[in-house]
């Protein structure tokens, strides 16, 4: 692939916190639409630690079973040493970010995404509270 180019473009998405799990595929493919570019990847990144970004079939049934998932792993009621550090209530918003991470590269052809039938890319908000999120779409292509 011949590379013609990097553009970069920010979204603001707003979150209800507490593991809030947001489709953005539509505002990522939008993303990657005005950039006029036709086949390379995209990179999805969020900034801030208490969210990350992966793929899911967003559909209500897995938003809540992802959501019990995560209570097991980091339950928002366990003792965490973030809280006796910094005063905040938010350490198992940490773990949880950890664990899905912040960023995803998807490949695109043809100026599309190229995801599976039942495939979206989603935000997911551990925060405590709602939060207006600041997503980085960097797109490398031709």
């Amino acid at each position: 692939m011949k590379v013609v180019g990097v553009r970069t473009e920010k979204l603001r998405i707003r979150t209800r916190g507490s593991t809030d799990v947001v489709d953005i595929t539509k505002d990522v493919q939008s993303a990657l639409a005005r950039t006029g570019l036709r086949a390379g990847t995209v990179t999805v990144f969020v900034t801030g630690s208490t969210a990350g970004v992966t793929t899911i079939e967003h559909e209500p049934g897995l938003v809540m079973d992802i959501r019990e998932a995560l209570d097991r792993f980091a339950p928002a009621d366990a003792s965490y040493h973030h809280h006796e550090r910094s005063g905040d209530d938010n350490g198992h918003s940490h773990i949880r970010a950890s664990l899905v991470g912040p960023s995803l590269t998807v490949p695109f052809g043809e100026g599309r995404l190229m995801l599976g039938t039942w495939q979206q890319i989603v935000l997911l908000d551990f925060d405590t509270r709602a939060r207006d999120r600041e997503l980085v779409v960097q797109v490398l292509g031709e």
